[in-house]
This record gives structure tokens, sequence and C-alpha cells, in this order.
């Protein structure tokens, strides 16, 4: 009962929500607790509806979830497909795992990328312009944007249970409010994420400015 009643006090003090979220987790946290990503999935749900039915001017919600999962091995996540699955039955699912994607479901974009790498993406927008015969004086943010295999920029990169991340999105969030949670992913719970989104809208977001 005082769970859900800390739960339900700090639903009511977020009265803006981050756009675009990404959580970075390892291979290791996936295995501890794949059934969390459709959790986290049915928590950015129910806040956004919470935010429309109480907000007196219907606020944006979260239009977009990134889970990546950092791996050196993405054939050994196979296991966990069933779960990561799940997903699809409350959003729309696209799954990226080593040269196959996969798309299912409807609503909210969610996008599970196992084993991708920021580096690798770059390297592989330079090789694709080079093969479009791309002048090098046309190239600008824009350009390079467009080639871009992930086309999300989150306003925030949740990391749980340690300060470590991964290359993933390295273009894309150059500007994202970074949040280092103590809390283990198998430990992760909703008020853990509410917490985040309270943090997220008090900070004074410059863009680089």
């Amino acid at each position: 009962m005082i769970y859900w009643l800390y739960a339900q006090l700090l639903k009511r003090q977020i009265t803006e929500l981050p756009a675009h979220v990404c959580f970075m987790i390892s291979g290791q946290d996936l295995a501890d607790a794949p059934g969390n990503l459709c959790a986290v999935t049915s928590w950015c749900n129910e806040i956004s509806a919470y935010r429309s039915r109480h907000a007196s001017q219907p606020p944006a919600g979260i239009r977009s979830l990134v889970f990546h999962i950092a791996t050196a091995a993405p054939e050994t996540m196979e296991q966990f497909l069933p779960e990561i699955r799940k997903i699809s039955t409350v959003a729309r699912l696209v799954l990226h795992l080593g040269d196959r994607q996969e798309i299912s479901g409807t609503g909210m974009d969610v996008v599970v990328a196992i084993g991708k790498s920021g580096r690798e993406e770059i390297t592989a927008c330079i090789r694709k312009m080079a093969k479009d015969h791309v002048s090098p004086a046309s190239v600008d943010e824009k350009l390079l944007e467009s080639y871009l295999t992930f086309h999300y920029t989150p306003d925030v990169v949740i990391k749980s249970g340690g300060d470590h991340l991964t290359d993933f999105l390295i273009w894309q969030s150059v500007y994202s409010e970074l949040f280092f949670s103590d809390v283990n992913w198998k430990l992760f719970r909703k008020v853990d994420f509410l917490r985040v989104l309270r943090d997220y809208q008090s900070r004074v977001r410059r863009f680089g400015k």
C-alpha cells in the first residue's frame, strides 16, 4: 500500500515527460530480468496516459523507448527473444539482432538493439556514402544523420546498476540527459523509473549552448 501511494505521489509530481527514452543494459542484465523490458514499456504507456488524463492541456507523452543490450555475442541472446517479443503486445517492437530486423505490434515505438555499436553505425554511414559516391564537400550533419540506422535522439539515457555507458547512439545522444541508477536492472522498479522522470523535468537542458 505504501509503495502504491508513493508511486501515485511521484506520478502527480511529473508534469513534463521526455519524448524519447533510452535504457542501456548489459547482456547479464537481460539474462537476470528479461521481463523488465516489457514492464518498463508498460510503465511508459501508463505514465503517458496518466498525464493525458490529469493535465489541463494534454502534454506530449513518451513517444519512443530504446533498449540497448551491450554484448559481444548477440547470438547468445536468442534464448531471451520470446520475452523480448512480448513487448509487441503493448507497443510497436523493432528488434535488431545482428543483421536481422523484426517489426511487430502497434503503439509506441520500442527499439531493442542487441550488440549494436555506435562506432560501427558511424563507420557504416561513411561506407554507404562512399558507395553512393557522395561528394565530401556535400557531407554535413543533416546528410550523415540521414544515413544513420537509428533515427532516435534520446532526451534521457538511463544506465542502471553502474556508471559505464556504451557507445550506442554516440551521435544521437550528444545532448541527452544522463541518469545513473544505483539500482541493478533486475531490481529496477516503477518508482525508480518515476524518480528519473521526476528529476529529468528539473534539469535545464542547454543542448550544447
